[in-house]
């Protein structure tokens, strides 16, 4: 008895002593990224006409740069009457800022600085958008490509995704030419050609910089936004992207004899890339809570309940839950791994016959941490023993890096984003592509916003129906460049 007294008691004690580490932690926990914005001298707001910038945007949505997957079918005519409309309808941006043109149709502007000691920033922001997929026009409660300006909001494809950032961007340079400011610091716009398909534009305005030895504080892309109800605290959350997921598609191809499908051999090419693509889709990347979400669960912490707020202050005993609360979702599991999604499948021409050859392609979005190389060794572990083959469909995009949370360009970043959404800021991770991966050789860190507040549901309409800017959110972007530039390079 005396034993099991000693055991219980002793079980108790570290019970306490667990107890106790929690609640000191907790009470203790200060975010390592929070940014106070009283302590950064901000610069203040200008005034910018917002009916005048909606008839801008409503004015730049009309010119349908369009980038498809088949450039063949791009007009280059658009992104030209692009290039003129920006020159016609900013003049003042213009007098200030040299122009140079890279890969046809890309675009560096240079706003040049009085002091040449201090590090330049690079704004982006691309010219073209995606299609509207047909037949789906008739669903949009104003014509795609009508740039109307109703219903509190400007309507149209690119509206938001990107073309807002461009014109928001140019408003407020714009805004601030005209009153005179000179920028200390130099200041580079960079807008590709080609962001949603190939990314060549980015690349050669990259590689335009390197020549000129440019190294950026930092580089500020779209990415991330406002969410208005973040699941975490319920209220509107500024999520800035410290990094990217990097991007790689997988073939999978199955050989077979092929014949009339009258007489099927025991198993089929196309059942042998079934096998193959079920066992690399119940293989995936493991989860793991760490990296830019866990910097955002840390920032969120103060606003969050008090539970949210024990387990984050302690991750060496929360991690179990934190990764299963936050991977209940897709969007949530998105953060804490690799995706993997098989897209596409091709197989015979022709019902009644066997096919030679079945493939499957698998989309694969590769998390800060992981690698291609790891990916590849996934998925050959998971089909051993199924004849199949691998191989990339082109050379694999690597994640990004990670930007810093400490350095002086995320200080003016997040102190503006902060100020001018009236929201607290927290790190994030972009699940998708940007241009702005393109710009890590000429730049120290690069970070992914725009400064706009969205719904979860409502970034359902980015490259999809009724895209739209609302007027709020118009005037939140330009005080947001506005504020950024004359802060930043001031």
């Amino acid at each position: 008895m005396g034993a099991v007294r000693n055991g219980v008691l002793i079980g108790i004690g570290a019970l306490a002593v667990v107890a106790a580490i929690v609640a000191v932690r907790t009470a203790t926990f200060k975010p390592p990224t929070s940014v106070d914005p009283n302590a950064v001298a901000l610069a203040p707001s200008i005034p910018i006409d917002n009916a005048k910038a909606a008839e801008h945007l409503g004015e730049a949505v009309r010119i349908q740069t369009v980038s498809h997957q088949d450039i063949a079918q791009d007009q280059p005519a658009q992104w030209e009457a692009l290039h003129q409309w920006l020159q016609t309808t900013y003049p003042a941006a213009h007098r200030v800022m040299s122009r140079t043109i890279v890969a046809e149709r890309s675009l560096v502007y240079k706003w040049p600085g009085s002091d040449p000691r201090l590090a330049p920033i690079i704004l982006m922001a691309h010219q073209d958008v995606v299609p509207v997929a047909d037949g789906t026009e008739k669903d949009w409660r104003h014509p795609p490509f009508s740039g109307a300006v109703a219903d509190g909001a400007v309507w149209g494809r690119g509206s938001i995704d990107d073309k807002g950032s461009l014109v928001t961007l140019f408003e407020a340079a714009d805004a601030l030419a005209a009153r005179g400011f000179a920028p200390k610091r130099t200041i580079y716009i960079v807008s590709g050609q080609d962001e949603e398909t190939l990314g060549t534009g980015a690349r050669a305005a990259a590689a335009y910089l390197k020549t000129k030895g440019v190294m950026a504080e930092f580089t500020l892309d779209e990415g991330l936004v406002v969410i208005g109800q973040h699941p975490v605290t319920g209220g509107p959350v500024a999520l800035i992207g410290l990094a990217e997921k990097g991007y790689a598609t997988l073939l999978v191809t199955a050989h077979s004899a092929g014949g009339h499908s009258s007489i099927p051999p025991k198993e089929t090419g196309v059942i042998t890339l079934a096998r193959a693509l079920v066992e690399i889709a119940a293989h995936p990347a493991p989860m793991a809570y760490g990296g830019p979400v866990q910097q955002m669960m840390e920032a969120l912490a103060p606003h969050a309940s008090p539970t949210t707020r024990m387990a984050v202050a302690n991750p060496w005993l929360f991690r179990p839950l934190l990764i299963s609360s936050i991977g209940n979702s897709p969007a949530g599991a998105a953060m804490l791994h690799t995706t993997t999604a098989p897209t596409m499948l091709q197989g015979s021409p022709k019902d009644n016959v066997l096919p030679q050859v079945a493939s499957g392609w698998i989309n694969y979005r590769i998390a800060p941490g992981d690698s291609s190389a790891a990916v590849m060794a996934r998925a050959k572990d998971a089909v051993q023993g199924i004849p199949v083959e691998l191989a990339w469909t082109r050379t694999p995009l690597e994640p990004s890096a990670v930007s810093s949370t400490t350095s002086d360009g995320w200080k003016v970043v997040a102190a503006v984003a902060a100020t001018s959404s009236h929201a607290p800021v927290a790190p994030g991770l972009v699940t998708a592509a940007t241009d702005s991966r393109s710009m890590e050789p000429v730049s120290k860190d690069v970070y992914r916003f725009q400064p706009l507040v969205l719904s979860v549901n409502d970034t359902e309409m980015i490259h999809g129906t009724n895209e739209h800017m609302t007027l709020a959110n118009l005037a939140l972007m330009t005080d947001f460049y506005a504020r950024l530039i004359a802060t930043a390079a001031g």
